[in-house]
């Protein structure tokens, strides 16, 4: 009969350096309490999210003594809330979560506690219910286990090493309505948090230490990303919201100045004439004398005359004679109106295309057709719609269009025109239903993944004050 021996007694020091891989922590000294339960970690920022029936808490871990600089976003799922005695015999109510604890190659489930161990000389302890039965603890020395290093933090190994994270959405949105609701269900099914806040209800504390950004009397949370869905009427206020994120450091799928950029379109067509981006020619003059030269500038009739501040296709007419250009424009100069004149693109015939980009791709591109009688193609105004395949030159100005203005994701409106794709409009709050319906294809899902991409919990190294 063959003898089976005994596993080797794994042997742990007063002290060891281990992994969390769950939580992206690569190294970190462990001090090995015995007399404690459970084990803890040096955890900032401790706030929960998402649904009561499956909480979970996100926290910032400082790996290495002394370098507050250096933090590690993490999330997990809480298990449980306890009452833990410290050493000073102090109480404390502690959310616990469960991570693999990795040595040498060997890994296995503990539980952790959550708790601010800044006046600790250790980041984590190690408590009972961590050592497993094989090991044995020598009092008397550390460093048993294989040695690893705070380099890890600083190399481009980092990023691998990172796992997926929950994060924290927010949808700045005053609608209820299906892209709303979209954003909202594909994030919460890919684990993440997401909430609607209406733009017009925040308010902003600015100060160079801790700016803020507040909601119906509170504080909001630190959101790891802000998907803009800001309304025409409030585009000033809705990018001032923008920027106080921007300024505490969230991404912002849509920035700011490139939200404000595109809602002007008279600004838009000058930046993306600049960039040399295909559009109708196009013309603006402020003083009615200049009627004649004007029209001149665009061309014969017909003649498209539109708002600046148009959207959904009202504020845009067509005029079929030169005569019924010039009524139009006194009318619009008579009201002291903003507008702006351009060609109309008769091969188009009343359609147009919208490609959806998000990151530097379409991802989904649909042909609007007008309503019976109506040149627009909005879907708003009875138009319909039905996928389409676009061409490279078509592809390549979109993609064009949405860079002018920094957007994450973007509406690119064309027309195919003889001389090449025109670029109408560059939307930055774009609707998903309708082409989410035209093409079938999963748009809000498509967001998310650049997110993700984008979104990492990489390490982040805080700026130092200056003394």
């Amino acid at each position: 009969m063959t003898e089976t021996t005994a596993p080797q007694p794994l042997q742990f020091g007063w002290e060891e350096w281990v992994s969390l891989p769950d939580l992206g922590v690569p190294a970190i000294k462990a001090k090995v309490d015995t007399g404690a339960r459970t084990s803890a970690l040096h955890a900032f920022d401790i706030e929960t999210f998402g649904p009561s029936a499956r909480p979970k808490v996100r926290f910032t871990v400082h790996p290495i003594p002394g370098r507050d600089d250096l933090v590690i976003p993490c999330s997990a799922l809480i298990i449980d809330r306890r009452e833990v005695a410290s050493s000073n015999g102090e109480r404390e109510l502690r959310y616990v979560i469960q991570s693999a604890l990795l040595v040498n190659g060997d890994h296995w489930p503990i539980e952790i506690t959550l708790t601010n161990r800044s006046t600790m000389t250790s980041r984590m302890l190690l408590g009972r219910q961590a050592l497993k039965d094989h090991i044995s603890i020598v009092a008397t020395d550390r460093f048993l286990q294989p040695e690893l290093s705070y380099d890890v933090y600083h190399s481009s190994k980092m990023r691998s090493v990172q796992p997926t994270r929950a994060l924290r959405v927010c949808v700045l949105s005053r609608e209820d309505n299906y892209s709303t609701r979209r954003l909202v269900e594909e994030g919460e099914a890919r684990g993440h948090s997401v909430e609607v806040i209406d733009t017009t209800r925040c308010y902003m504390a600015i100060n160079v230490l801790a700016p803020e950004v507040h909601y119906d009397g509170k504080r909001l949370p630190r959101y790891d990303v802000v998907i803009p869905r800001i309304g025409a009427s409030v585009t000033a206020y809705g990018a001032a919201v923008i920027r106080q994120f921007e300024t505490i450091g969230t991404f912002c799928v849509n920035p700011s100045a490139g939200i404000i950029a595109s809602r002007d379109k008279l600004y838009a067509h000058q930046l993306m004439a600049r960039a040399r981006v295909g559009m109708p020619n196009t013309a603006f003059a402020a003083s009615p004398k200049d009627t004649g030269n004007l029209i001149g500038l665009v061309g014969t009739a017909p003649l498209i005359v539109k708002l600046l501040e148009s959207t959904q296709g009202k504020g845009v007419v067509l005029a079929e004679t030169r005569k019924a250009a010039e009524s139009v424009i006194d009318a619009f100069r008579g009201l002291k109106a903003n507008f702006l004149v351009q060609d109309f693109v008769k091969e188009a015939a009343g359609e147009d295309i919208r490609c959806l980009v998000i990151g530097n791709k379409v991802v989904a591109s649909m042909k609007r057709t007008g309503a019976e009688g109506d040149f627009r193609s909005n879907l708003h105004r009875g138009g319909s719609a039905k996928p389409v395949r676009i061409t490279k030159a078509e592809r390549e100005t979109a993609i064009r269009a949405a860079r002018v203005f920094d957007l994450g994701m973007a509406g690119v409106d064309l027309l195919r025109s003889e001389t090449g794709p025109k670029v109408l409009e560059v939307n930055s709050s774009p609707g998903l239903e309708g082409i989410e319906g035209s093409t079938g294809k999963n748009i809000a899902g498509a967001l998310y993944d650049m997110i993700e991409a984008q979104v990492r919990p990489a390490p982040v190294r805080r700026r130092k004050s200056a003394p």
